[in-house]
């Protein structure tokens, strides 16, 4: 297909990565001429790249990390239907939400071999001129909304194709990896000899290292959300409603080439504590803290995941919101000081910001936990759960991106602060991702 050329208009903005900060993408004015080369699809289609980036490089580089872990793995194919593993593949996206409960699109991607996606409705057009995709096909799709009572017959065609296409490439190697399918799938392929192990295993281990040009594309996505956080906070006065604020990061996100944000996370006044509380009807009043976690799928995919707490009108802190926010500043800066290459898991638990015992009933699932497509492995547990017996083991290497979390709040009590920071693991340290910055009127 040859695209034409054409041209496309922006807003006369310039998208800033916080209040007062220095531009970290421009999205002015601009002439686009799309091309096979590069060729950008669904939310960015008719933008520019960032400056310098080469998006087929990036799409090759993360499909030969794929492809590098089934060798290690000696495993002869994955085969992927989690949306967010498909894109990172592939590249090739499709009703990505839809699909993450409709089991309808998956690829095939084998150690040796072509590359398959098995489309939705069989649509070529959507993976038309992605150098990762060797082949479409017409996807056999044996979920109950589609299938009815014949899945179990269709879930065997399936394996039927399935299996023939590996063993095409697979010199007779019958371990393949799934990151997730119905049992009847499963069934039918271990019929045709098949040895299945996890899928996501694979896929998080690949996924954990970033390209440079990666980290070009997640800063462009933190620049959309950090935009949509100063469009929030502008917004926010006694009287909108916390969906109202909420609907804030949304716009942005969607106006922007963003994709969705995972979560509901934000709330005000008494509805912070205990945390995780979705964002509701309840209209935010004045003096009130209003904590969120943005968990935001920006543009090309890359989740931006950062927190804040501000406290609403033209009023100081208290001093207990003061109090808290200190606590909670101090946990995220004294653990940003263990992290860089080589730190075990285990170390960052056991030399961690000393949680006080008022504040322990509501501390934060983890110390910090990987980034990049969406919330990624690792997660780093507090001693207090490595204790029970969660948490696992491993290093912190370079090229990794991580969020470092802070909830402080007492149990019973009115109001919880919550903060977090989003930043790339180096050889001597981070760098700091994130910029949006914190309250100086709370410390």
């Amino acid at each position: 297909m040859i695209y034409q050329k054409c041209w496309f208009y922006r807003n006369k903005t310039t998208l800033q990565s916080g209040i007062g900060r220095e531009p970290v993408a421009d999205i002015s004015v601009q002439k686009v001429i799309a091309s096979h080369a590069n060729r950008q699809h669904g939310a960015m289609e008719f933008s520019d790249l960032p400056k310098g980036l080469d998006l087929d490089s990036v799409r090759l580089h993360r499909l030969q990390r794929v492809r590098d872990a089934l060798k290690e793995r000696d495993y002869a194919a994955a085969i992927l239907y989690d949306q967010v593993n498909t894109r990172y593949a592939t590249d090739v996206t499709d009703m990505q939400l839809w699909c993450t409960h409709n089991e309808c699109r998956y690829v095939v991607i084998p150690a040796e071999g072509p590359v398959v996606v098995f489309e939705y409705g069989g649509y070529k057009h959507l993976s038309e001129n992605v150098p990762t995709v060797d082949e479409v096909r017409h996807a056999t799709s044996f979920y109950y909304m589609g299938a009815g009572n014949r899945y179990q017959e269709i879930a065997k065609k399936w394996a039927d194709e399935v299996a023939d296409l590996i063993n095409q490439h697979n010199g007779g190697n019958m371990r393949v990896a799934i990151d997730r399918m119905a049992y009847e799938g499963i069934a039918a392929l271990q019929t045709h000899g098949f040895e299945v192990f996890d899928g996501f295993e694979l896929m998080e281990n690949a996924r954990e290292i970033k390209s440079p040009d990666e980290i070009t594309l997640m800063k462009h996505s933190i620049g959309v959300c950090e935009r949509g956080m100063r469009n929030m906070q502008e917004a926010m006065e006694p009287g909108i409603t916390e969906n109202a604020l909420w609907s804030k990061l949304h716009q942005t996100n969607i106006e922007f080439g963003g994709e969705w944000i995972e979560t509901r996370l934000l709330s005000s006044g008494q509805r912070t504590n205990p945390w995780f509380r979705e964002c509701s009807m309840r209209t935010i009043e004045k003096g009130d803290i209003v904590a969120f976690d943005t968990d935001l799928i920006g543009p090309y995919g890359y989740c931006a995941d950062i927190s804040r707490a501000w406290v609403c009108g033209d009023v100081k802190p208290t001093d207990e919101q003061r109090r808290l926010y200190a606590n909670a500043h101090a946990q995220i800066q004294h653990n940003l000081g263990l992290v860089k290459d080589g730190v075990s898991f285990r170390e960052i638990t056991e030399k961690a910001w000393k949680i006080p015992d008022e504040f322990l009933p509501n501390r934060y699932g983890c110390i910090l936990h990987g980034v990049g497509l969406a919330d990624e492995y690792p997660a780093v547990v507090h001693q207090v759960d490595r204790n029970l017996g969660k948490g696992c083991d491993g290093v912190l290497k370079t090229g990794m991106t991580v969020c470092v979390e802070s909830l402080i709040g007492t149990k019973g009590g009115k109001e919880c602060i919550k903060l977090e920071e989003q930043i790339l693991i180096t050889e001597s340290g981070y760098e700091m991702l994130s910029s949006y910055p914190m309250e100086d009127s709370f410390l």
